[in-house]
C-alpha cells in the first residue's frame, strides 16, 4: 500500500493521522466477534461495544487536541493518508483519511454521544431477549458512521454511507416481531435508497469529470483549486455547470439521509425501533450524516460564487432547509407520541441546519449540528426514560404530573427542552440557532427565509411546551405508577444536559471559538462582539419569539389536566386544520396514491409480462424445441441408428462366412487355391478366344 501525507510545510506528519483509521475500525470489530457470540453472552457483548467506543472516544480526543494545537499555533492543520485501492488500466481509484477541525470536531461528538447512548442501552435493553444482537447492529452502525466522519474519498465516504444504512434499517426493524417495526425498516431503507442514487450518480460524474474521488490530495483533488476550475468549465443542464450539477445530486443524497422535503418520511416512522435507536439515528449520527456531507463538499457547492455571493446549489440548499423547518414544525404541534414529537422536531431542526449551510456557510450549519446531536440526544434519551417509567406507555395524553415521580429525568428533559427553543443566554441553541437567523438576516438572495425560521422557531418553542406541560405537569392519567429510571439510564442524561448548556460558550459573539476553528484563524475573548451592527435587536427578536412560543404553549396547555379520550384544545378549535396537521399534511398518503401505486401497478404489470408474455414465449420456445428433441429422437433412432444397425448385421454376416472360411486347415486352403487357378484359367480361355 502506497501512503502519501498532505500538509503545509509548517506543519509534520503526525502518528495519529496514520492511525485515525482505528477510530472506525474498533467498533466494526467489536460488532464482528460480538457477532459470533452466542445470545446469553449479554456482559461481554456490552463490554465490547463500550469498551471500542471508549477507544473511539480517546483516539478522538487525541487527532482534536492535535489539530488543536496545530491550529493555535497558526497552522493549517489538514493532514490526509491517502493509498491506490485498485487499478484499471491506467486508472487508479484512491481512498484515505483525512484529519482537519471539520472532521475531529465531529469525531468527538459522534464517539461522545454514541459512547452515552452506549451505557444508556445497557439499562433500557436489559430485559430484552435479543441483546447481544442490539449491541452488534448498534457497533457496526457507529463504525459506519465513523468511516464517513474521516473519509478523505467520497467513494469511502459512500461506503460508510451504505453500512449505516443498512444497519440503521436493522435497529428501526430490531423488534421485527412487531409489522410496524418491519414496514418502518423497510420504509426507511428505500426512501434512503432515492436519495443514494442521485447520490452514486454525483459520484461517478465527479469521478468522471476529474479522475478522482478524493477530496483533498496536494492540490489534486476534487475539492481544491484545479479540479474545481475544470468542473466551472464544463457546461451541464439547464445552464448549470457540472460544478452545480453535481452539487445538487449530492445533496440530494444528503436530503433522502438528513430526512429533508420530499425525503423525510422515513424519519418520523424510525420511531418504531428501541429508543436508544432513535437517539443515536436521530440525534448525532445517520441524520447528521447528510449535513456533514454537504459541509465536506462544500467547496463544490460554492464553487463559482462571487465574493459575499451565492450558487444555484446552495440556494436550492437554502430553500429546501427553511421549508422543511417550517413544514415539520408545524406537524410536530399536532402529535401526540412523544417520540414522533421528537422526531419531526429532529426533521425541522435539519432544516435549520441545511439552511445555515447554504446562507451562512460551514461554521454556521455544523455548530447547529453539534449543539443539536447533544440536546436532542438528551431529548431522545429522555423520553425514553419517560418510556420505561410510564411502563411503555408513547402517547402523552396519558402521561401527566411526572415531574414529582421523575425529577432527574424532569430537570434533564427540561434542560434539553429549553436548549431545544432556544432559550436566550444560558442554553446552546440560543447561539447556534441564533447564528443561523444572522446569516438569514444578511442573505442576499431573499429575506423571505429568515421569516420562516423565525416562525419555526415560534413553533419549536410552542409544541415543546405543549409537550412537556402535558408530560410533567397536571396529574397522572396513565395506569401503573410511573416511576425513576435506573442510573444507567439518567447518568448519561446529566451528561448530556451539561454539554447542552456549556457548549453555546464556544459560539457567542464575544467567543465565537468554533468558527474561528473550523475556518483556521484566530479568536480571542472580546465583548465588543455584540456590537455587530443589528446583533442586539436579532438576538431581542430571538428572544421574544421565543417568550412567545413558550407562553402561548403554557397559556394553552400549561396545567391542565383532560381526559386521554378529550380532543386536544386545538383540535377543538379548528378539527380541521388540526386533522391536516396530525395526519402529516397527507404527504404519505399522497406518495401512496402515487409514487406507491405507480409502482404497484408497474409491479402487476411485470408481473402479468413475466407470466402471460416472457413466460409465454419461454413455454412456446420449449415445446418447440421439445417437438425438435422428439424428431430428432426418431431419426436417430429409425434412421441413423437403423442404417447403422443394418451394416453392422451385414458385416457381422460377412464376417462369420470368411471366419468359417478361416478355419486354419490346410487341405480346405488348397481347394480354395485349387478353386482360384481353375477360375483363372477358365477366364484365360474365355479372354483369348474371344
Amino acid at each position: 500500500m502506497q501512503e502519501s501525507i498532505s500538509f503545509t510545510p509548517q506543519l509534520a506528519a503526525s502518528s495519529i493521522a496514520h492511525l485515525l483509521w482505528l477510530v472506525p475500525a474498533a467498533p466494526i470489530v467489536a460488532a464482528g466477534v460480538t457477532a459470533l457470540l452466542k445470545q446469553p453472552k449479554r456482559k461481554t457483548s456490552a463490554t465490547m461495544a463500550i469498551g471500542s467506543m471508549s477507544l473511539s472516544l480517546m483516539l478522538s480526543l487525541v487527532a482534536f487536541a492535535h489539530v488543536v494545537g496545530a491550529w493555535a499555533q497558526g497552522l493549517a492543520a489538514r493532514e490526509t493518508v491517502n493509498f491506490s485501492w485498485i487499478q484499471f488500466g491506467a486508472t487508479n481509484v484512491d481512498l484515505g483519511w483525512v484529519l482537519d477541525p471539520l472532521s475531529a470536531i465531529m469525531l468527538v461528538m459522534v464517539t461522545l454521544v454514541g459512547l452515552l447512548i452506549f451505557i444508556y442501552s445497557v439499562g433500557y435493553m436489559a430485559h430484552d431477549e435479543n441483546f447481544t444482537r442490539f449491541f452488534c447492529f448498534l457497533s457496526l452502525f457507529a463504525g459506519g458512521m465513523l468511516t464517513v466522519v474521516i473519509a478523505n474519498s467520497l467513494l469511502l465516504f459512500f461506503m460508510g454511507w451504505e453500512i449505516v444504512g443498512l444497519t440503521s434499517y436493522l435497529l428501526i426493524g430490531f423488534w421485527y416481531q412487531k409489522p410496524s417495526a418491519a414496514a418502518a425498516a423497510k420504509k426507511a431503507f428505500l426512501v434512503t435508497r432515492v436519495g443514494d442514487v442521485f447520490f452514486l450518480l454525483g459520484i461517478v460524474w465527479l469521478f468522471a469529470q476529474t479522475g478522482t474521488l478524493l477530496f483533498y490530495n496536494n492540490g489534486a483533488g476534487s475539492m481544491e483549486h484545479a479540479a474545481l476550475a475544470a468542473l466551472l468549465g464544463q457546461p451541464a443542464l439547464l445552464g448549470l455547470t457540472a460544478a452545480g450539477a453535481i452539487g445538487l445530486l449530492i445533496f440530494a443524497g444528503a436530503a433522502g439521509k438528513s430526512g429533508q422535503f420530499p425525503l423525510h418520511v422515513w424519519l418520523p416512522d424510525a420511531m418504531e425501533g428501541p429508543t436508544p435507536v432513535s437517539a443515536l439515528i436521530h440525534a448525532a449520527t445517520m441524520v447528521a450524516a447528510g449535513v456533514y456531507l454537504v459541509a465536506r463538499v462544500y467547496p463544490l457547492m460554492q464553487a463559482g460564487a462571487l465574493a459575499g455571493g451565492t450558487t444555484t446549489a446552495l440556494t436550492v440548499v437554502t430553500w429546501v432547509g427553511a421549508f422543511t423547518a417550517v413544514f415539520a414544525a408545524l406537524i410536530a404541534v399536532a402529535q401526540n407520541d412523544i417520540k414522533r414529537i421528537l422526531a419531526y422536531s429532529t426533521v425541522s431542526q435539519l432544516g435549520y441546519m441545511m439552511a445555515g449551510l447554504g446562507m451562512g456557510g460551514v461554521a454556521v450549519g455544523m455548530f447547529h449540528l453539534i449543539t443539536h446531536a447533544f440536546f436532542k440526544a438528551l431529548l431522545f434519551m429522555g423520553a425514553g426514560s419517560v418510556i420505561h417509567g410510564c411502563h411503555d406507555e408513547q402517547d402523552i395524553r396519558r402521561m401527566g404530573g411526572l415531574k414529582a415521580d421523575m425529577p432527574l429525568t424532569f430537570v434533564t428533559y427540561a434542560i434539553g427542552m429549553l436548549a431545544l427553543c432556544g432559550f436566550p443566554l444560558l442554553f446552546s441553541g440560543f447561539w447556534s440557532k441564533d447564528g443561523i437567523l444572522e446569516a438569514a438576516q444578511h442573505w442576499s438572495v431573499a429575506k423571505t427565509p429568515f421569516y420562516m425560521l423565525v416562525f419555526g422557531a415560534l413553533l419549536t418553542a410552542f409544541y415543546m411546551t405543549r409537550q412537556v406541560a402535558y408530560v410533567f405537569f397536571g396529574h397522572w392519567r396513565g395506569g401503573k405508577t410511573a416511576h425513576e429510571s435506573p442510573s444507567s439510564m439518567t447518568t448519561p442524561l446529566w451528561i448530556l444536559a451539561i454539554f447542552a448548556m456549556a457548549l453555546g460558550l464556544i459560539g457567542t459573539p464575544a467567543w465565537p471559538w468554533f468558527r474561528a476553528f473550523l475556518e483556521g484563524h484566530a479568536t480571542r475573548f472580546d465583548m465588543l462582539g455584540f456590537a455587530e451592527p443589528g446583533l442586539l435587536a436579532l438576538m431581542g427578536v430571538s428572544t421574544v419569539v421565543v417568550f412567545l412560543g413558550l407562553g402561548l404553549g403554557w397559556r394553552v396547555y400549561g396545567n391542565r389536566t383532560p381526559n386521554p379520550d378529550e380532543p386536544d384544545v386545538l383540535e377543538a378549535a379548528s378539527p380541521l386544520v388540526w386533522g391536516w396537521l396530525h395526519d402529516r399534511l397527507y404527504i404519505d398518503e399522497f406518495y401512496g396514491l402515487t409514487v406507491v401505486a405507480f409502482y404497484g401497478w408497474w409491479g402487476r404489470v411485470s408481473d402479468w409480462l413475466d407470466r402471460r408474455v416472457w413466460g409465454g414465449l419461454v413455454s412456446a420456445v420449449a415445446r418447440v424445441f421439445g417437438l425438435w428433441a422428439q424428431l430428432n429422437r426418431f431419426l436417430d433412432t429409425n434412421v441413423v441408428d437403423g442404417s447403422f444397425d443394418k451394416g453392422c448385421d451385414e458385416l457381422a454376416s460377412g464376417g462369420g462366412l470368411l471366419a468359417r472360411v478361416q478355419n486354419g486347415r490346410v487341405q480346405t486352403y488348397l481347394r480354395i487355391l485349387a478353386l482360384a487357378v481353375a477360375a483363372l484359367a477358365v477366364l484365360l480361355i474365355w479372354s483369348s478366344r474371344a
